[in-house]
């Protein structure tokens, strides 16, 4: 992999990973589609996509510091009683919310990727992928739901069935904050707090991913160059994240109504040309 590969693949991962499009999807379509000779299990690849992690993980953070320093300061009693109630029940519905994927993930993941994992069937959940976010704002406006509930006012239930949608996500192609903000949009949230939802349970997971990947890697040297590699990939990717998830939570907020809907346009657009580029 070259330093312009990896730049690239930076860029990408950091629009992808807060925007409801598939980080992993496009991951596997745009080196397929510019013909890059790239092994994804090479030793020297791991490193890279830890230290991608790190950036992004870095970059949610960086966004959401206020709502985990609500969270976890709320929870041992920093802002009151009534505060502290409402931060264990939040840490609770993430925790809730998060179960789901992970015990699915455990069973299934590498199975899953392994029969799904090549570019033509992530082309076509990218498809899906669009299609679902479209049907979720159609659904949307169907059962009128204008709502602006806080987090807080979820129940265990809506936790559950939204971490039952984010297992969707194991499926290559099909976005996992897209899955989780579906499924935070048909239990009444309004578009920028299940973005706000999503985002914050993502944390979680991206962190216990780094932390795996970096368990992985402890007895690995590393070379100057993949070096290199990883730490431009980290910034590049940690700075597009902030910026991308700043923009998508200001859209969301002035755009209620419909605001999945270009994302869902562009994954169908995306999917079909992947699609035909790699049948043909």
């Amino acid at each position: 992999m070259t330093l312009l590969q990896a730049l690239i693949l930076a860029v990408v991962q950091g629009i992808t990973e807060p925007f409801p499009v598939s980080s992993l999807g496009h991951a596997v379509l745009l080196p397929a589609l510019l013909h890059w000779d790239l092994d994804e299990h090479a030793p020297t690849f791991l490193p890279f996509l830890t230290m991608l992690h790190v950036g992004t993980l870095v970059a949610l953070a960086g966004v959401f510091w206020r709502d985990w320093m609500a969270i976890l300061g709320g929870m041992f009693g920093r802002y009151g009683r009534y505060a502290q109630t409402e931060a264990i029940r939040i840490f609770g519905l993430l925790v809730i919310a998060t179960i789901p994927a992970v015990l699915v993930g455990w069973l299934l993941e590498h199975r899953l990727r392994a029969v799904f994992g090549t570019p033509l069937a992530v082309a076509g959940f990218l498809i899906l992928n669009g299609f679902l976010l479209m049907a979720t704002e159609w659904l949307r406006r169907q059962k009128g739901h204008r709502d602006h509930k806080p987090i807080a006012t979820l129940a265990p239930k809506d936790a559950v069935i939204i971490g039952i949608w984010q297992c969707l996500a194991l499926l290559p192609g099909l976005s996992r904050s897209g899955a989780t903000m579906n499924g935070g949009l048909l239990r009444g949230l309004d578009h920028e707090t299940a973005a706000r939802f999503s985002l914050l349970m993502a944390q979680p997971i991206v962190l216990a991913a780094t932390v795996r990947e970096a368990w992985q890697m402890r007895h690995m040297t590393i070379s100057h160059d993949v070096m290199v590699q990883c730490v431009a990939g980290a910034v590049v990717a940690g700075l597009t994240a902030l910026i991308c998830s700043l923009l998508m939570l200001r859209f969301f907020r002035n755009h209620d109504g419909w605001a999945l809907t270009p994302f869902g346009i562009y994954c169908v657009v995306a999917g079909l040309f992947a699609g035909s580029v790699i049948l043909l």
